[in-house]
This record gives structure tokens, sequence and C-alpha cells, in this order.
């Protein structure tokens, strides 16, 4: 059975920040009043945000959307890394990669 590495990297991403759940929420655009409520369901798997409230979710969390699908901890990280270079160190970097 596949498991949905989202709700993890959300709530790991989430507490990287130091921000409660209601405030990410908040701060992502949700209802004061069922922010809280609503992270807490995509934190537990229950259930999932939409593209764009994953990219709000992202900018907050100052990490790239792929971020929240990567299944591993190296993957995470070197995603979060990528996304930090400007696109000529990208492209030298997959270069690079690529004569291996």
């Amino acid at each position: 059975m596949y498991n949905n590495p989202l709700p993890e990297r959300l709530k790991k991403a989430r507490k990287k920040s130091g921000l409660s759940q209601k405030k990410l929420g908040i701060r992502a655009g949700m209802d004061e009043g069922s922010a809280s409520g609503r992270m807490n369901h995509y934190e537990k798997g229950r259930h999932l945000p939409d593209v764009e409230m994953l990219r709000k979710l992202a900018t907050e969390l100052s990490v790239p959307v792929s971020y929240f699908f990567c299944e591993d901890e190296l993957s995470a990280e070197l995603v979060c890394l990528f996304e930090r270079l400007d696109e000529e160190e990208k492209l030298r970097l997959v270069s690079q990669l690529k004569e291996k």
C-alpha cells in the first residue's frame, strides 16, 4: 500500500518553521475559524490540499511544492537545495549529473 508522503512532509516543514497549524493556515489564506482543523486534516492525511493551497503552504514554509512529494529525506533535502540555486547554477548541475 502506498503511503502518501505529503502529510508527513507538511507537518515536518511546519514544525521546522515554528508555526502552529492555525497560524500557518491563516497565513496561507484560510479562515481563522477553520485553519487549525483544516491543517490538522492535511497533516493526518484525512484530506489533501488542492494545488493552489499547496502552493500557498509551500510559499509560507519556504519549500518548493515538489518537497511535499519526496518519499525520503535525502530527496527532500535535495529539492530544497536545488530550489535555492539560480537558473545558471541549476543548468550547470543538471549538466554535470548527466555526464555521470
